[in-house]
């Protein structure tokens, strides 16, 4: 079995494309390539990453396409593309050439329409995608869950995967609504869940293993053991944690499980979904 980092982002850091790196987040103002990841995998014991899009153009495909093909740790690319545009189906077609990209992804926690991913326009770009094969990851906050309900209810044959278990207030602790709003989205069987982002949504530097307790406990609880994902986030987890620490945290909760859900969390989980 392949051990999969199933989220993790590279970059050649440039201010007019990653905007959303604040004063706070001077560390990530640098470029992370593979060389960098790679180390930080083997001393973990995982041997692949899933590269996600961590700007919202095409050429960020192009870049992430051009890293796979020299870089076997790169198992597959989850890109960005305009779901809205008129030639939505002529761009998957396009992609579905390229083998190592597998689904994609909007930052739709970013845009000011708390209704987004209902637009009309939108709907039809994912309505696209199953014929193609691609997946589609949902970046959001908890108070998009319930419109994530009415997207996903429309596509039961659509796999979908929510990133960073939609970045609860770890830090505030708050897990009752979230956990509220996340119950009805876990009972659609073609919805997982990467337990990825929350060193990062926790106190950063100051965050200790039992602030994830709760909320590894819902998450597994909710989609059980095989519809959920590791991620690191690195590099955005060095925000708060290194590789290591990230990856710790959920190595000592799921020590626990059998030999098999740990594989499934680790590495089978991803490579079923994102058809690897």
């Amino acid at each position: 079995m392949i051990r999969i980092d199933s989220h993790q982002h590279f970059w050649k850091y440039d201010p007019s494309l990653h905007t959303w790196m604040t004063r706070e987040m001077e560390v990530l103002k640098t470029d992370f390539g593979p060389a960098d990841l790679a180390p930080l995998l083997e001393e973990c014991q995982l041997q692949g990453s899933i590269a996600v899009q961590a700007s919202q153009t095409e050429a960020e495909n192009m870049f992430l396409l051009d890293l796979a093909e020299n870089h076997p740790i790169i198992k597959g690319i989850v890109g960005w593309l305009d779901l809205q545009s008129k030639n939505v189906t002529e761009r998957l077609n396009y992609y579905s050439a390229r083998k190592k990209i597998k689904g994609f992804r909007h930052v739709i926690h970013d845009e000011a329409d708390i209704d987004f991913m209902l637009r009309p326009a939108f709907v039809n770009g994912i309505s696209s995608l199953k014929q193609f094969g691609f997946t589609y990851d949902i970046l959001i906050y908890p108070f998009h869950l319930p419109g994530t309900v009415k997207l996903v209810n429309q596509f039961p044959d659509q796999l979908f995967v929510i990133n960073h278990i939609a970045k609860p207030e770890i830090s505030k602790k708050e897990i009752i609504l979230w956990k509220k709003l996340m119950t009805p989205v876990a009972s659609f069987p073609n919805v997982y869940c990467k337990i990825s982002g929350m060193v990062t949504e926790a106190k950063w530097h100051r965050w200790a293993q039992d602030d994830f307790i709760p909320y590894l406990d819902t998450i597994v609880n909710l989609f059980g053991t095989e519809r959920v994902l590791y991620g690191s986030d690195w590099p955005v987890c060095t925000l708060s944690a290194s590789y290591r620490e990230t990856y710790n945290i959920v190595k000592k909760y799921f020590d626990s499980f059998s030999h098999g859900e740990q594989d499934n969390f680790f590495g089978m989980n991803a490579q079923r979904f994102y058809r690897l």
